[in-house]
């Protein structure tokens, strides 16, 4: 696996633009360059404060979404619209307010849906959209970015350290039955789909991420910490503010 690389800001402001500013320049060039960007987006504070400061920089740019496909790392298994869904999250911080198209959002499956309460079954039809967007390539697309918060237990999406999620092989989608951290049952990318893409790009800001930020750049066990399975195929970068950096 590739050297993470470290960018460091001053605080969780500053933090959330810069990483806006260069995802939204990287959609552009894909429109420039006349292909489909997939990105998988993340929950958590970070990730939504990034969010928001990438509609602010999409509406500067005049940006289009046309080509853009939005996917989720990961998803509490709750009701559609359940304030805790990082879906919801999602679109009250960016996806409302932008004129993407629909049928390129891809959220994951709520408990409400079209599988009931089976929690199964919606991790694998996840899976199952994901290999039709791959087109033959993969059991995942290409992903051009994967935003990724950590915790400071150091896990990463919905993949914990201990549990059996995270040495995942075979599936794309995992369900997870027994989170630490409520609500207990949650979809997930396995780490083989996250290592599907281009680049990922972890996101911590505040002085209680800084153990889980030093453990992920150590690339250690990654039953210990997931976080340090989370490698882009071509490039992984560690977006810190000086509290989360404060252990390196």
């Amino acid at each position: 696996m590739n050297e993470p690389e470290i960018i460091r800001h001053s605080d969780a402001g500053a933090l959330a633009d810069s990483v806006a500013l260069k995802l939204v320049n990287m959609i552009v060039q894909a429109e420039s360059d006349r292909r489909e960007f997939h990105l998988v987006l993340t929950g958590g504070g970070i990730g939504i404060r990034a969010l928001e400061a990438v509609h602010d920089h999409s509406k500067e740019a005049g940006m289009n979404w046309s080509h853009v496909h939005l996917w989720w790392g990961d998803e509490r298994f709750l009701p559609n619209k359940d304030p805790e869904r990082n879906e919801t999250q999602a679109c009250e911080a960016l996806i409302d307010r932008i004129p993407i198209p629909s049928r390129n959002v891809h959220p994951m499956p709520a408990s409400d849906g079209m599988d009931g309460d089976h929690i199964e079954h919606a991790a694998t039809r996840y899976g199952r959209e994901l290999a039709v967007a791959a087109r033959g390539q993969g059991p995942v697309p290409v992903f051009d970015v994967c935003l990724l918060g950590v915790g400071p237990d150091a896990h990463v999406a919905s993949l914990f350290p201990g549990l059996p999620g995270v040495r995942e092989d075979e599936a794309s989608v995992t369900a997870v039955y027994d989170s630490p951290k409520p609500p207990p049952r949650r979809i997930t990318l396995t780490l083989s789909s996250i290592r599907a893409s281009r680049e990922v790009w972890v996101l911590a800001s505040g002085e209680g991420k800084a153990e889980a930020v030093r453990l992920g750049l150590a690339g250690g066990d990654v039953d210990e910490a997931p976080v340090a399975g989370a490698r882009g195929s071509e490039r992984t970068v560690f977006w810190l503010d000086e509290d989360a950096a404060s252990r390196l």
